[in-house]
């Protein structure tokens, strides 16, 4: 297994459409889609100008979004996942989302993916000079609690999930700092 982070690309539409399509049409952290798009090569062209446009220094982004690094998780040319390096906190993600987001695709889930493409992320952040970077997840989620707190996040709390979160969801998030 040789797990890299790749810039989306029209060279892994296959490999992407059939990871988002395995995810079934439910919200998928740090994909940066929309719930329930349909995978085909126009919603892989728009994303990858929504991935060029975030990840641009000057870019002009919608109001109350903050510039963003999305990746594709692969396995050698398999998109087995993503990841989202969110550069900035406004008030939304210091609660609920932090600057990193991530999902696996369920079956490549248990691997040690998350892991490994987290440490990736938190190798980038340090090298831009962050101190520290922050994530959450849900408090249910035991797969990805685990692998925050084995990249060395720390709990700081815990708080409601907000009513316009993705998903069906109820519940609280844990909030981790991870320092760097």
């Amino acid at each position: 297994m040789t797990i890299a982070l790749a810039s989306p690309s029209l060279d892994l539409f296959d490999s992407w459409s059939a990871t988002v399509a395995e995810f079934g049409g439910v919200h998928i952290d740090g994909a940066g889609l929309e719930r329930g798009v349909v995978p085909d090569r126009a919603a892989c062209e728009a994303f990858i100008a929504k991935a060029e446009l975030y990840g641009a220094a000057d870019a002009e982004l919608p109001d109350g979004h903050v510039p963003c690094d999305y990746f594709w998780i692969t396995d050698d040319d398999e998109v087995v996942g993503f990841i989202a390096f969110r550069r900035a906190l406004n008030d939304w993600l210091r609660s609920y989302g932090g600057h990193i987001g991530y999902s696996v695709r369920p079956s490549r889930r248990r691997q040690g993916i998350a892991r490994a493409a987290l440490d990736l992320v938190v190798d980038r952040a340090r090298a831009q000079g962050y101190d520290r970077v922050m994530l959450t997840c849900d408090e249910e989620n035991v797969g990805s609690y685990r692998t925050i707190e084995g990249a060395g996040g720390v709990l700081s709390g815990t708080v409601d999930r907000p009513a316009d979160m993705a998903d069906d969801l109820t519940g609280r998030l844990r909030q981790y700092w991870i320092e760097l």
